[in-house]
């Protein structure tokens, strides 16, 4: 691996897909390293912090699904963002993905082109491990948000948030008082097409209300429209 440049890791138990996966990447200026289980991706995780992950929902030992809840249950890999690679296409299988932490989500067969500017999408807005703490914590109500740190307090008591779910918050958060439609919310946070038919926006608002505690009700449901944060 070359020094000094975080890889991307790619968890996948099919050889043929995770040297493809493995390749394009390479070809697109990123460092790669690759396993072919889930602890083996667990422990590959823990040494290398990579930038983001490739995981396969369907591993021989332990569940993507069980992979990525692990990852973000312990302290120094919960902020790594992870990309889910799996043959399921039912819509709860994707919202399992979601609600265990997975930050995207690509259906095999896939396109390699869309794979990778997926992965370059959740990297432009993933936060950069050198990135200094230069902005002015953030306070609404029993919210904290420390945009530099990356780093989110209700009532004083730290939140694990993914990369997603922290740009998630800190949107709405700094837009209080307007509504967002599910559109804008996939454009401005997930760099999606607006236009996109897609449960990616409610899943996390889901999640992140659950992890806000005492304050989920400071995200309002805007019926037939979208979400507004309220102070």
């Amino acid at each position: 691996m070359e020094t000094g440049k975080e890889p991307i890791l790619v968890v996948d138990d099919e050889a043929d897909i995770r040297d493809l996966v493995a390749l394009n990447l390479r070809r697109a200026g990123y460092e790669v390293i690759t396993c072919d289980r889930g602890l083996d991706a667990l422990e590959a995780a823990r040494e290398h912090m990579p930038r983001l992950i490739v995981l396969d929902l369907m591993l021989p030992d332990l569940s993507g699904s069980e992979v990525c809840r692990r990852l973000r249950g312990q302290t120094r890999t919960s902020q790594i963002p992870v990309l889910m690679l799996t043959a399921r296409t039912g819509e709860i299988d994707r919202v399992v993905g979601f609600e265990v932490g997975a930050d995207d989500y690509v259906t095999k067969p896939f396109s390699v082109r869309e794979l990778v500017l997926r992965v370059q999408a959740i990297l432009r807005r993933a936060p950069q491990a050198a990135e200094p703490a230069a902005d002015e914590p953030l306070e609404a109500g029993p919210i904290r948000i420390d945009m530099g740190a990356h780093r989110v307090w209700v009532d004083g008591e730290e939140l694990q948030l993914t990369a997603t779910e922290f740009r998630l918050l800190h949107t709405l958060v700094t837009r209080a008082g307007r509504v967002q439609s599910r559109g804008r919310l996939l454009q401005d946070v997930w760099e999606m097409p607006p236009d996109l038919n897609t449960r990616t926006v409610d899943t996390h608002i889901k999640r992140l209300r659950e992890k806000l505690g005492s304050a989920a009700d400071m995200v309002e449901t805007v019926r037939g429209v979208g979400y507004r944060f309220v102070r």
